[in-house]
């Protein structure tokens, strides 16, 4: 199940080609990531236990420029749950419609902070991930 947001264009998001800028994309994959997280994740878990996320790979696939005052819908879902990364599918799209902007896999780790290291995704910890999933 995914869990959408929609983000709209401002002018500081493009460049000076008067497009959105790749490296905004970043941006508003982050700020969906962060808008599942705090509404189907179990933040005071991680927080008790020192644990973070940390991104360590995307791929992401630029299908068509955004313009200025379009609206972007971002999904998000978990397309894996491995024994210590995750990857997260974003598919961006402009609201209300099927023409598909951009779409990313990202892959993260949960980081035990108190050993800097990938925390195994098992128990409790991985409960709260696969809670993410649905």
């Amino acid at each position: 199940m995914s869990h959408t947001i929609d983000i709209k264009v401002r002018g500081y998001h493009l460049d000076l080609f008067r497009h959105v800028n790749n490296a905004r994309y970043l941006e508003f994959l982050e700020e969906a990531r962060w808008n599942l997280l705090e509404s189907r994740g179990n933040m005071d878990l991680l927080e008790q236990h020192g644990y973070t996320f940390a991104v360590v790979n995307i791929n992401i696939n630029y299908r068509r420029a955004a313009f200025m005052g379009e609206i972007l819908q971002i999904a998000t879902s978990v397309k894996t749950i491995g024994t210590r990364s995750c990857v997260m599918h974003q598919r961006v799209t402009l609201k209300d419609s099927d023409t598909v902007v951009a779409d990313a896999d990202v892959t993260f780790v949960i980081v035990d902070t108190h050993t800097d290291k990938a925390a195994p995704l098992e128990g409790e910890l991985r409960v709260a991930i696969e809670r993410l999933a649905t």
